[in-house]
């Protein structure tokens, strides 16, 4: 990592962990994603799971999602914030030459990359997989785009490698089309409220 890019992150911690005395989100009625069936998995995460398969197959019965305590919250920001400023965007094509190539990423990678190492880095921590949900969006220009969903009991919070801020789901700008499945960690589910977003929003 070049030493611009290194002093980037620490700033970026500095600066998240400086404020870790705000109180976590107050709960939010409503605030969870609500899911369907189970779905398609995404190319990449399977042949991803092909190499990982510890972390695929994940089960879990629990319906509670975790209480974010003032520790917690402050973890959840400081590791998007570092991750997103250690390391830098690049695609599939340029790194690997082909598409859908999920992995860990060591200085650069794309979104499912940032995701993938949040992820990880929130699990070293303590966080259940269960609560740590791969999700996949559409931006409003169409695109599709990956983001990591905390699973709350104050709401369902996103880390975005395009947004240093946590914010709850629906105040980003994104379609929400399907996640891992809390019950079990190789399979995925459609999200079923994402056309209320602006409702929700709304009535917050």
């Amino acid at each position: 990592m070049s030493f611009a890019r290194a002093r980037g992150v620490l700033v970026a911690m500095i600066a998240v962990l400086s404020s870790a005395t705000i109180a976590v989100p107050a709960p939010r009625p409503h605030a969870g994603m609500i899911t369907g069936s189970v779905t398609s998995q995404p190319i990449g995460h399977y042949e991803f799971c092909q190499s990982h398969r510890d972390e695929c197959s994940v089960r879990s019965r629990s319906t509670t999602a975790v209480r974010l305590t003032e520790f917690g919250w402050a973890t959840v920001r400081a590791i998007n914030a570092s991750v997103n400023h250690s390391i830098a965007p690049m695609t599939d094509q340029d790194l690997y030459g082909r598409d859908e190539v999920w992995a860990y990423p060591a200085d650069a990678g794309d979104c499912e990359d940032f995701v993938l190492l949040k992820r990880k880095k929130l699990m070293d921590q303590g966080f259940s997989a269960s609560d740590l949900l791969i999700t996949v969006v559409r931006k409003p220009d169409g695109e599709g785009h990956a983001v990591l969903t905390v699973r709350t009991s104050e709401g369902d919070y996103v880390l975005d490698n395009l947004e240093d801020e946590v914010k709850v789901w629906y105040e980003t700008p994104y379609t929400y089309l399907k996640r891992q499945a809390t019950f079990n960690s190789g399979r995925w589910v459609t999200i079923e409220n994402s056309g209320d977003l602006m409702v929700g929003a709304v009535a917050k």
